[in-house]
């Protein structure tokens, strides 16, 4: 779809959420399709049943002096979706992906915040190819490729407890003068708190020129870090084969830390 194609909030929708009259502005990233209203924006909420609990589960989860979400918008009705539409408090701010430490520092404060819940019975039904790509690097089902294998070989089992975690951090925390980080966009999985952050550092490294020899600093802390950063990758690159994305080019890319993290794996990370 374009982003001149986007569809855009009806009226009807604006109304239900107490925002009519106010104009109506298309916001960077979302794919062209979220919107702002005042102090309102607006998504498309995709799958109902997830969109529901999400907005349930952030309505009440307590903020700290380190973190912050964006809460849902109650429609008039009560509800929190109308025709295809969920609503979220607008929060100022700006994304930093080269500002990977304070990313993965206020994702660690979410992940904390979310420890207890328990694990919700949509994810096993959950599609598309980030969801795809991570139940096959956790289940060894990766697609065939030679830079899969070498990761996958360097697996190791993986103890750290599974609960609920951001899977996309990097580009979705907004830093904003004095006030804590606010975690957005939320892209639920069940797996060990760490990879949140083995996530965010892989894409920081591959894509916004932090450098590999910060990789292991990264996870200072962190259990299993080495093993979180191989399947960290994996799902990255299983991903970008699911979209049709992967090539000689994307190969080449992610050598480099395919290399470190391999060595790392191992035992020592090297950085070439």
């Amino acid at each position: 779809m374009t982003e001149h194609a986007a569809p855009r909030p009806s009226d009807a929708v604006l109304r239900a959420f107490g925002v009519a009259g106010v104009p109506l502005e298309r916001l960077p990233g979302g794919q062209g399709q979220t919107w702002r209203a005042g102090q309102v924006v607006f998504r498309p909420h995709g799958d109902a049943l997830e969109a529901r609990w999400r907005s349930d589960t952030l309505a009440r989860l307590e903020h700290t002096a380190v973190f912050r979400t964006p809460r849902p918008v109650a429609a008039t009705g009560g509800g929190w979706l109308v025709d295809g539409w969920e609503a979220w408090e607008w929060l100022p701010g700006a994304t930093d992906p080269t500002r990977v430490d304070d990313v993965i520092a206020a994702g660690a404060a979410f992940h904390r915040a979310l420890v207890g819940l328990p694990r919700p019975g949509f994810l096993d039904d959950v599609g598309g190819p980030w969801a795809e790509a991570d139940r096959l690097v956790w289940d060894g089902l990766l697609p065939a490729d030679p830079t899969l294998d070498r990761l996958a070989r360097s697996f190791r089992p993986v103890v750290s407890p599974s609960q609920l975690i951001h899977g996309d951090l990097l580009g979705n925390v907004l830093f904003a003068r004095g006030q804590p980080p606010a975690v957005f966009d939320w892209a639920p999985y069940w797996r060990p708190a760490g990879l949140g952050a083995a996530i965010a550092a892989v894409d920081a490294v591959c894509w916004h020129g932090v450098s590999i020899d910060r990789l292991d600093a990264l996870g200072t802390g962190v259990p299993e870090w080495s093993q979180l950063l191989v399947r960290a990758l994996a799902f990255r690159i299983a991903t970008l084969h699911l979209l049709g994305a992967w090539d000689r080019a994307q190969a080449d890319h992610h050598r480099p830390v395919v290399d470190a993290l391999v060595q790392g794996a191992a035992g020592t990370l090297v950085v070439s």
